[in-house]
């Protein structure tokens, strides 16, 4: 896993060139977002089991064919796999946005995760639906003001979608 700073510098190495003026802009975008973006990580972390249940709970209001008898999530087996993998990508998420890049999330998350789902018989489309309703409580909680570093964070929480967008896609 790279930050973005150790993402930079290495391409920059592999490369043999210096930081462009460019690179170097944006790392100095990201640190003094620095603040608001543990702001974020920091919502999400200590709201994190209410974003899973409640997101767990809106998929199953619409999808009650997956909590009947047969279903992926029938039984208290099932049904607590299914919050714990929810749970765990909702983590490499904040890991992905600590850092500010997604390799985190692509490496030890989403790499094989359609696979694991496919071979279990998990409808990674009602996966993908979950992954959206995570991110739209996400982005709610982060979105409160109360009590956070003052500022504009339209880029912060645009970064947190393309997160849950790339976790919803790998699923299906």
């Amino acid at each position: 896993m790279l930050d973005a700073f150790a993402k930079v510098i290495a391409q920059a190495d592999a490369r043999g060139e210096f930081l462009s003026t460019k690179q170097i802009e944006a790392l100095e975008l990201m640190l003094s977002e620095g603040n608001k973006r543990l702001d974020v990580v920091n919502r999400i972390t200590c709201n994190a089991s209410n974003i899973v249940t409640s997101s767990a709970r809106a998929l199953f209001s619409e999808q009650t064919q997956l909590i009947q008898p047969g279903g992926n999530a029938y039984t208290n087996r099932r049904m607590a796999a299914c919050l714990r993998d929810m749970e765990i990508i909702l983590r490499y998420i904040t890991y992905s946005m600590a850092a500010g890049d997604s390799s985190v999330l692509d490496d030890r998350c989403l790499n094989g995760l359609r696979e694991t789902y496919q071979a279990l018989g998990t409808p990674g489309a009602s996966v993908a639906v979950a992954i959206q309703k995570m991110k739209e409580a996400s982005i709610s909680v982060a979105n409160d003001l109360n009590g956070i570093t003052s500022g504009d964070c339209q880029s912060l929480i645009a970064e947190l979608s393309v997160y849950f967008e790339r976790a919803a896609a790998a699923v299906v």
